[in-house]
């Protein structure tokens, strides 16, 4: 397996798993504040989801569509998720199969306007969405989840 297709399959699942474990708590639990960045793992989970959705828009370089708001359930962030990662892990295997990972392109949400790396944003998307998953764990954990992965690449290529 290729470095990018671990990874990417890595992100995903991971994701995916976390996504499926939340559905052991209640919504107050889903929603309950915590001193963290994003505050508490539904606001987090919409995070993770909406920053691959962003940068997939911004690497197709069409319109990047209307961040979600409020209350979403566990089954719309799961197709959510399914869809956004998809579309942004077929587009990061076109991007390295056409050999322009060091292509730039311009990032239109910046003011001004920043070129940046075909690269760069595809390992910003995967660093980020792991970065923001060990706030996740650790919020599931304040919330009483047991049995939850450490969220690396080796556990998920060990069988999770």
């Amino acid at each position: 397996m290729e470095l990018l297709d671990r990874l990417l399959g890595h992100d995903a699942w991971t994701t995916a798993f976390l996504l499926e474990r939340c559905r052991e708590l209640s919504d107050a639990d889903l929603d309950r504040r915590f001193d963290i960045d994003h505050g508490c793992a539904r606001t987090l989970l919409e995070h993770l989801i909406g920053n691959v959705e962003v940068w997939t828009d911004l690497l197709l370089d069409r319109p990047v569509r209307p961040r979600h708001s409020g209350a979403a359930t566990l089954d719309a962030l799961t197709t959510r998720h399914t869809a956004a990662y998809e579309e942004f892990a077929l587009l990061a295997r076109r991007i390295t199969d056409a050999g322009r990972l060091d292509e730039t392109w311009l990032d239109r949400l910046d003011d001004p306007p920043t070129p940046k790396s075909y690269g760069g944003a595809i390992a910003h998307v995967i660093t980020h969405d792991m970065h923001h998953r060990a706030h996740l764990l650790l919020v599931l954990s304040w919330l009483g989840l047991t049995g939850l992965p450490e969220g690396d690449v080796l556990g998920w290529e060990l069988g999770g």
